[in-house]
């Protein structure tokens, strides 16, 4: 079994940026898709970033493009988010998932295991 859990959330100003982790309890967890959801009070959960198991596949959600990057280190079992140019719509608790490949990166309902989340305050 993979337990996950995110850190490195916060309260920042637009045009900043920050880095989300998502450590994997055991290594098991390198072997698993990793994705990103966004979440804000009264609306679905939103699709942000994905990696695959092997670290070449990334895929990101329309809103994030360019700005955000999802990447993965093996030795330290944990995926990150680099998050740029923050804007006031970033908002939301960010929650990292994982999954064992195949199925889809984007769909919410494909992931198995979920992170406690952590929450990103953007200011304008």
């Amino acid at each position: 079994q993979v337990q996950l859990a995110e850190s490195g959330g916060g309260t920042v100003q637009a045009g900043d940026s920050l880095r989300l982790s998502c450590l994997g309890a055991t290594r098991l967890f390198n072997t698993w898709d990793v994705g990103w959801f966004r979440q804000v009070p009264g609306k679905e959960r939103e699709f942000v970033a994905a990696i695959n198991s092997g670290g070449n596949v990334r895929k990101y959600g329309d809103s994030v493009k360019g700005r955000f990057t999802v990447s993965r280190e093996y030795v330290k079992t944990t995926v990150y988010l680099h998050m740029s140019n923050l804007k006031a719509d970033d908002t939301a608790e960010y929650y990292c998932a994982a999954k064992r490949p195949p199925g889809s990166a984007l769909d919410a309902a494909s992931y198995n295991l979920w992170g406690q989340g952590t929450q990103v305050t953007v200011s304008s």
